[in-house]
């Protein structure tokens, strides 16, 4: 296409008519062969641990670690040819951006990333490698988006919305599809919600399906666009959330109206219980996902009663988190259960002290990984010190053990908060 002719535009989403579920069937013979079937697997030790009979459908084992593949892909295939020589584009920081810069490699259409400056390099990396042009804009999204917009009239491109588009929602709506098919009669299925293409595709497929099936979203309490949407209620959106993969700040305007319409209700989860529910798929499961790949196990965890004894399907919908995040996740997770712990003892400044604390810890069967003293700072008599040590221990009873032992030999005991 010529530079300089007059590019065609596309409808807003708000005035587009919503993707039916023959929409999904037909997005799953499209895709199909060229996305992975992702395993739907039984999680038998989160079932005894939550009451409810889990299944755990793996998006995260996808090409680029999550289901925004199915989506770009299927939108990618519904271009007419001369929609493709124009070449497409995208705004986003994470998995839309390797999903439509994966697959428009495949398919030979040029495609061109919008980010934030702010994106870290290893995800401006992995999306060149990928074969897209990357643009790096401004220090959030929006401003991302906006020169997205702009690029997008200047070139005559294709803008490929990360959610708010009928074939995005149709795609991701054949993870419900292949769920139905290979696994059992689902009570609920629990879907993570940012702005809402992975719910309504889901939904869309599932009512048609398997109509019996409740679809249940999730959001992460700072950032509850969705319900607002639905609820007419103002919350607070924002903030520093592990699940910034869902971290949307405004609803799409045409999976609103798909998930007014189909789902059932929608819950919000705290930082905390995304930080346990992550910990417990790595430890217990052995499944690695980011913080919104474990929002629907949060929401069992925040509230187990509600789904007890149920049969529910849940979507890691990614695994892309950064690997110090991770592990210091794993670590604060190790603290709150007793197994990691940092002890300030308190003790007279003189020779012996430091070996018969230890003494003491090692005859409990405790494991000291690190020690620090603390002489000049603190508000303690002069003939007096504390020192910081931390173990690690088999749970909390044999913390408390070790606790009692110390508090018994004379020592004066806190332990540090987490």
């Amino acid at each position: 296409m010529a530079r300089d002719a007059a590019p065609q535009m596309t409808q807003k989403p708000a005035d587009r008519n919503p993707p039916a579920p023959a929409d999904v069937e037909a997005a799953a013979a499209r895709i199909k062969g060229r996305v992975i079937r992702t395993p739907l697997v039984r999680a038998e030790k989160l079932s005894a641990l939550t009451g409810a009979d889990l299944w755990l459908k793996l998006e995260s084992l996808q090409y680029t670690g999550a289901f925004k593949e199915r989506g770009a892909l299927n939108k990618l295939l519904t271009l007419s040819a001369a929609e493709r020589q124009r070449g497409v584009i995208a705004a986003s920081a994470g998995n839309h951006a390797q999903g439509v810069a994966r697959h428009a490699k495949a398919l030979g259409v040029s495609a061109t990333i919008v980010m934030p400056a702010t994106t870290p390099d290893i995800k401006v990396r992995q999306t060149r490698a990928l074969g897209a042009e990357v643009v790096l804009v401004g220090h959030a999204f929006e401003e991302a988006r906006e020169r997205a917009d702009q690029i997008c009239a200047e070139r005559g491109l294709i803008f490929v919305h990360p959610f708010d588009d009928p074939d995005i929602i149709a795609g991701q709506g054949t993870i419900a599809l292949e769920m139905i098919e290979d696994g059992p009669r689902f009570d609920s299925l629990i879907v993570p919600i940012g702005g809402g293409g992975l719910i309504s595709g889901m939904a869309l497929a599932s009512k048609d399906k398997s109509p019996a099936t409740e679809i249940v979203g999730v959001q992460a309490e700072l950032f509850p666009s969705m319900k607002n949407a639905i609820d007419g209620e103002a919350r607070a959106v924002g903030g520093n959330t592990l699940a910034e993969g869902i971290a949307v700040k405004e609803a799409g305007a045409l999976t609103r109206r798909i998930v007014a319409a189909l789902v059932d209700e929608i819950h919000l989860v705290n930082e905390r219980t995304l930080e346990r529910a992550l910990s417990l798929l790595m430890n217990e499961q052995k499944a690695l996902v980011e913080g919104a790949g474990a929002a629907g196990l949060a929401a069992i965890l925040a509230d187990p009663g509600r789904f007890q004894g149920r049969t529910v399907g849940l979507v890691l919908c990614g695994g892309n988190i950064d690997a110090r995040l991770l592990s210091m996740i794993l670590m604060r997770d190790l603290a709150r259960s007793g197994r990691l712990a940092r002890l300030r003892v308190q003790l007279l400044d003189m020779p012996g002290q430091l070996v018969r604390v230890a003494t003491i810890i090692a005859e409990q069967d405790g494991n000291v990984i690190d020690v620090g003293h603390h002489r000049t700072y603190s508000d303690l008599p002069a003939k007096m010190t504390c020192m910081d040590v931390t173990i690690d221990t088999q749970g909390q009873d044999h913390l408390d053990r070790i606790i009692a032992n110390l508090s018994a030999a004379g020592y004066a005991v806190e332990i540090a908060a987490y």
